[in-house]
């Protein structure tokens, strides 16, 4: 036995690899094939391509002016021009890359204990645009204090426990039609595929174009106008060139089952990235370029957050802090619930309701988190798309996002290496995993109408919305109408006018043979009414479950071919991606 087997066996026989429910830890509903090392080899993945938000979540947010002071002028009303103001958004940027680091660590480490799930948390793209340009708005230009916003957030996480608790977030998550869910993980996919294309956090391969809204990019910095369109020079810029080669050398190492692929291709492209003297450097000799340099040569450091931690107006008078408010709680419940989902399916842990074991726990853990965010100056924090890159190089507990919480521990005092992977290094790995993910569209419910046609509008909104919340929102919409419109015919005709039920997909069956009421609340009836039950005996039926169930039902003679049949269907779903990379 090597060295590697045995700390994965000590490992799991002790009392971490039973919370973790870590294969031969011996814990009830143990998660088959989860090893130490590969955890955390998954983890350090999901680090490398979440790191970006340290460096991209403070430039968006330092945007809003934060608690700097504008000097407003009739020549210059937002203080563009104004060196004093210039000099406190850039120490507020400094601040708040060590805050979006700490809420991302505590994040993470929280989500990881609390529900066992892979997945990363941070401050979220989308929602931090969202709080900067329309809530406060550029260099405090908006109709909402900076201190206000942060207000809000916080007062919509704790609206979210209390959803949560009570099961309102579960119940909305398990009424969403399978094929919806399924489409919700393709769109995440294509989603992200669709980021990583991008200069601001990918190759740069796609552009703007004022025109068709994107065209074929490439092109350097020096060929862009001021709003990123190329005027020239298409396919010339060498960081794309570097970006493809990234994907190329994370798809060759796939191919050949090279554990840790996506992070070595992401490592190899950010380590070329950093030499000043190359055309492909991060680090131009331009004034932000020499900033940048001169922040990644410090190493380690620590700023401090006087300005960002705690910094609370709880005066919501106005209707625009109350929009602000409802806008906060939809598109973070959509989001957060569309991501949280679609990454326990890509991983395998959705039940035949559609339902997440500890789902209740990973939703009180994003609640906490999103008023944890808004306590140190930063936008509400949700579960990254990106955990998918873990996923994928076999991560499957919660150890996956305690050792990204580790990283962002880490980078707290390097954050100036952290805060320095260029984005055509962290792109491939985005567009592989996309791929990966929109491998599950082939369980989607193709035909019949009623299904494939919002679960294809779900899937197409996410990445040309550049919004997983108006993708979830298209979808459910368009299926109410669709199988509205025809279940209205179908009773006025008294059943003569119908389509062919018999390809629709029954995914009511599994839903509402459940009780919608949380465990908790059954458990505590159970105890004050003297029908105690089980803390455990919950109600989740997992497909290896109901296999060893119909097993054991099984005369002897038919045993040896249902114990085939159960092996092939279970994690059905997820087999394939993991058969790429060698972890089946």
């Amino acid at each position: 036995m090597g060295l590697a087997e045995r700390i994965n066996d000590a490992v799991a026989q002790s009392f971490i690899g039973r919370h973790f429910q870590l294969d031969g830890s011996g814990a009830r509903r143990e998660r088959k094939g989860t090893r130490f090392l590969t955890e955390v080899r998954a983890g350090v993945t999901v680090f490398f391509a979440m790191a970006y938000i340290i460096s991209v979540n403070a430039s968006i947010i330092s945007s809003s002016g934060g608690t700097c002071q504008c000097p407003k002028t009739t020549e210059d009303p937002v203080c563009d021009n104004d060196p004093a103001y210039a000099a406190c958004i850039f120490d507020l940027k400094l601040q708040l890359i060590m805050a979006t680091t700490i809420v991302a660590m505590i994040s993470s480490a929280l989500l990881g204990v609390m529900s066992n799930l892979p997945i990363g948390m941070a401050p979220g793209m989308g929602l931090n645009a969202y709080f900067t340009y329309t809530v406060v708005g550029y260099h405090g230009s908006g109709k909402v204090s900076y201190e206000t916003a942060l207000a809000a957030v916080f007062i919509e996480g704790f609206i979210f426990l209390f959803l949560s608790i009570i099961g309102v977030r579960q119940w909305f998550a398990r009424i969403i039609p399978m094929s919806i869910k399924v489409a919700m993980g393709c769109g995440i996919g294509l989603y992200l595929c669709f980021i990583g294309l991008q200069s601001s956090a990918g190759i740069g391969l796609v552009t703007l174009d004022k025109s068709t809204l994107v065209t074929l990019g490439g092109c350097v910095d020096a060929a862009k106008d001021a709003d990123g369109v190329c005027k020239w020079g298409h396919m010339e810029s060498p960081t794309m060139y570097m970006g493809l080669l990234g994907l190329l050398i994370i798809s060759v190492l796939l191919m050949y089952r090279v554990r840790g692929a996506i992070l070595i291709g992401i490592l190899f492209i950010a380590i070329t990235s950093w030499p000043r003297v190359s055309h492909v450097t991060y680090f131009p000799y331009t004034p932000q370029g020499d900033t940048m340099f001169d922040y990644f040569k410090k190493v380690v450091t620590v700023h401090n957050m006087n300005g960002v931690l705690g910094k609370f107006d709880f005066n919501m008078q106005g209707k625009d802090i109350w929009i602000a408010l409802i806008t906060f709680l939809y598109v973070d419940i959509l989001d957060t619930t569309g991501t949280l989902y679609s990454m326990a399916r890509y991983g395998g842990f959705t039940d035949k309701s559609g339902d997440f074991e500890h789902s209740t726990r990973a939703f009180c853990a994003d609640a906490l988190c999103i008023s944890i965010g808004a306590c140190f100056g930063s936008s509400s924090s949700t579960a990254f798309v990106e955990s998918g890159a873990g996923i994928a190089e076999g991560g499957r507990t919660g150890l996956t996002a305690i050792t990204v919480a580790l990283g962002f521990c880490i980078s707290i005092f390097f954050s100036p290496i952290f805060a320095s992977f260029p984005p055509w290094s962290t792109g491939p790995a985005l567009i592989v995993v996309g791929s990966m993910m929109c491998s599950s569209i082939r369980n989607i419910n193709w035909d019949y109408p009623g299904d494939a046609v919002p679960a294809f509008i779900t899937l197409s909104v996410m990445p040309f919305t550049y919004s997983i919340a108006y993708g979830v929102i298209g979808g459910i919409i368009a299926y109410i109408v669709i199988n509205g419109i025809v279940y209205i015919v179908d009773k006025i005709s008294g059943g003569r006018v119908r389509p062919d039920y018999s390809k629709r997909e029954d995914w009511w069956t599994n839903v509402m043979g459940r009780s919608f009421v949380p465990h908790w609340m059954l458990f505590i009836k159970g105890k004050v009414t003297g029908n105690p039950i089980s803390w455990h005996d919950d109600s989740y039926l997992f497909s290896d479950e109901e296999d060893e169930e119909e097993y054991a039902q099984t005369p002897d003679h038919a045993c040896s071919e249902l114990g085939a049949t159960a092996q092939n269907s279970i994690d059905a779903d997820h087999s394939y991606e993991m058969e790429k990379i060698g972890i089946a």
